[in-house]
């Protein structure tokens, strides 16, 4: 995964005329730092080095600016599972492949969770978005939407273990949330619960008994 970029190109794309993006970027930064709390506006505009008003021109809240750097984490956060999931393709036989590829995008979800927390945190935060002032901005937020994000690669991944007959169509039917939540409860387990104490050594047997689990359980 590439780095983001330094509060010094952070500014240099600013003077290029991407303001939008300059804050995006440094509120990118922040949260990879500190989480969904630390995304804040006046913060995000200082490492721009820009004045504080000059950022309602893109974002005219705190919140918009949020949403922004949400997707941009989603899409972040896809494409680690499109890096696991690429391998998972050249399979040549259906059902194996269609198996890896699930397991693809778990590993994928459960490694992003634990190397990018403050990122993994931002992508499920609840967020109380402020509709009437994002109304002008939803435009621009729908065109910076990812063209797949993690819920999407997993609906692939489950539709591939349909046509593989490795899963009957009968359970297919929001399987993914099923398939979703195992995943996502362990994450939050590695990252917040009990298990952010235990040994990698520990968390590997327990993401492959895992991944194991789902695909059975479905």
């Amino acid at each position: 995964m590439t780095g983001l970029p330094t509060d010094v190109s952070v500014r240099r794309s600013y003077h290029h005329g991407d303001l939008r993006m300059a804050l995006v970027d440094a509120g990118m930064k922040l949260a990879r730092e500190g989480g969904p709390q630390a995304i804040v506006l006046r913060e995000a505009t200082r490492r721009a080095g820009v004045a504080p008003n000059a950022a309602y021109r893109h974002f005219a809240n705190r919140e918009a600016l949020f949403e922004a750097v949400r997707m941009q984490v989603l899409a972040t956060m896809a494409q680690t599972i499109e890096d696991l999931l690429a391998l998972a393709r050249q399979m040549a036989e259906p059902a194996p492949r269609a198996k890896a590829m699930l397991a693809a995008v778990g590993r994928g979800y459960l490694e992003f969770a634990q190397t990018e927390t403050g990122w993994f945190r931002t992508a499920f935060a609840a967020n109380e978005l402020e509709r009437d002032a994002l109304a002008d901005q939803k435009q621009q937020l729908q065109a910076d939407k990812p063209p797949a994000d993690p819920f999407e690669l997993l609906c692939e991944a489950l539709d591939a273990m349909v046509e593989a007959g490795v899963l009957p169509a009968a359970h297919r039917p929001q399987a993914e949330y099923l398939a979703w939540s195992t995943v996502h409860g362990m994450a939050t387990l590695m990252i917040d619960g009990p298990l952010r104490h235990s040994t990698p050594e520990q968390r590997a047997a327990l993401v492959e008994r895992l991944l194991l689990m789902v695909e059975k359980g479905l």
